[in-house]
C-alpha cells in the first residue's frame, strides 16, 4: 500500500506520528507536508496529495490542517476525490463504508494524536460497502 500525506503548519507533529505509524505497518508514504510551524498555505500541500490519489499513484491520501476544513475543501475540488473530514473513528468508518472516501482530512487542533492515529487505522482497515452507496457516489461529480 502507498499513502500520500500533506499538512500545513498546524500538523507537522501529527504528520510525523502518522508517518511513523504507517511505516511501522510497512506502508510506503509520499510526504508533501511541511515540517515546520511557520505559517504556510494548506492548498500548496493538499493539491499534490489529491493529485497523487486522483492519478492512482497512491492508494489513499491523508491531509492535516488546523480544522481539517480548508484541506478537505481544497482536495474536493479535484473531480475524483472524496475527502472526508473526520474527528473520530466512527465518522471515519462511515466515510469509508458509505462514501468510499479516498482522502482522510484530520483536524489537528480538534483531535488528539491518539485519535488521529486511531482514525488513520480505521480509514485504512474499513472497506467500502458498495451497493446503494455506489449509486449515490456516482452522482457526486459535477458534469
Amino acid at each position: 500500500m502507498k499513502i500520500s500525506i500533506g499538512n500545513d503548519h498546524a500538523g507537522p507533529e501529527y504528520k510525523k506520528a502518522v508517518v511513523k505509524f504507517l511505516e511501522g505497518k510497512g506502508i510506503e508514504v509520499i510526504n508533501h507536508g511541511t515540517d515546520t510551524f511557520d505559517s504556510v498555505d494548506y492548498a500548496d500541500f493538499v493539491h499534490p496529495v489529491a493529485t497523487d490519489v486522483e492519478n492512482g499513484t497512491v492508494d489513499f491520501g491523508i491531509i492535516i490542517c488546523g480544522s481539517g476544513n480548508g484541506a478537505a475543501m481544497t482536495a474536493n475540488k479535484h473531480q475524483k476525490i472524496r475527502a472526508a473530514l473526520a474527528w473520530n473513528k466512527e465518522i471515519t468508518a462511515l466515510a469509508r463504508q458509505h462514501n468510499n472516501a479516498n482522502i482522510l482530512s484530520i483536524p489537528a487542533r480538534y483531535t488528539s494524536m491518539e485519535q488521529a492515529i486511531e482514525m488513520v487505522n480505521t480509514f485504512l482497515n474499513t472497506e467500502f460497502e458498495g451497493g446503494r452507496h455506489q449509486t449515490r457516489i456516482d452522482k457526486m461529480p459535477c458534469m
